[in-house]
């Protein structure tokens, strides 16, 4: 029996799964994050729905996970919003380029790029964040951040106003033995523990360290987001530096 479940596809599926607890899945027990205090993230779209989150890196490309888009639809994104509510500027998505071997079941490379339509204008409200150096790691227990738009209840669609919690990132072997390594492939992915977490809605967000974002979230365990037996998986950025280099470099 499948035991993983994307943050996207959770909300999706709610009809269908039997759940033994409520529990909240915003960006589970966070707060409201200050006004523009994170100018990086981004609400990704469907029929202007939020159905994902995503973080700038450049003028003209987001970054988000790869199982946000089924290969067909057409997404927009809006920058520099707090409130959802209070955002009508869609920007439309130019083009997508999810990694060339992302695998959906079990995830494998779970990340995309998104090429916007134009170049955004940056400003306080609008900017992009630091990627990590080629090779570089987060130690075990260092403090980082997560963000998004996540509904608030398990069954709820998402909340307007962005919300963030602190989490600590666990020992990658730990994390490996408590997924499975069918699931977990420890040189791609990593995985956070603490109080509160990413939840459905959240998919595609950054795992922010310091001022770098470290990783995409990516999926959870089906029956509890931030699960202490299954912890949420967020995808690795450092091992693809070169991939993201090349597709912005080539950008025309």
């Amino acid at each position: 029996m499948t035991i993983i479940i994307s943050l996207l596809l959770l909300a999706s599926l709610l009809p269908h799964l039997t759940f033994t607890a409520h529990v909240s899945v915003r960006v589970v027990n966070g707060r409201e994050d200050i006004p523009h205090s994170r100018p990086y993230m981004v609400s990704v779209q469907k029929n202007r729905n939020h159905i994902c989150g995503g973080f700038l890196i450049s003028d003209q490309f987001v970054l988000t996970a790869a199982h946000c888009w089924n290969g067909k639809e057409v997404l927009t994104v809006v920058v520099g919003a707090h409130d959802l509510s209070e955002s009508s500027d869609h920007i439309d998505v130019l083009s997508y380029e999810p990694h060339p071997d992302y695998i959906f079941n079990p995830y494998r490379n779970d990340i995309m790029l998104l090429k916007l339509q134009e170049k955004v204008e940056l400003n306080n409200n609008v900017k992009w964040i630091s990627l990590p150096k080629k090779g570089e790691d987060v130690g075990t227990d260092t403090v980082c951040s997560v963000a998004g738009w996540g509904g608030e209840m398990i069954n709820s669609l998402p909340t307007n106003r962005l919300m963030e919690a602190n989490v600590s990132i666990m020992n990658n072997r730990e994390c490996s033995n408590k997924w499975g390594r069918y699931y977990y492939k420890e040189s791609q992915m990593m995985c956070t523990y603490g109080h509160g977490g990413s939840c459905h809605y959240d998919s595609g967000g950054p795992l922010v360290c310091g001022n770098t974002a470290v990783g995409v979230t990516s999926f959870a365990y089906v029956k509890l987001c931030n699960s202490p037996d299954y912890p949420n998986v967020y995808t690795k950025i450092s091992p693809y530096l070169e991939w993201i280099d090349n597709k912005i470099r080539n950008v025309n």
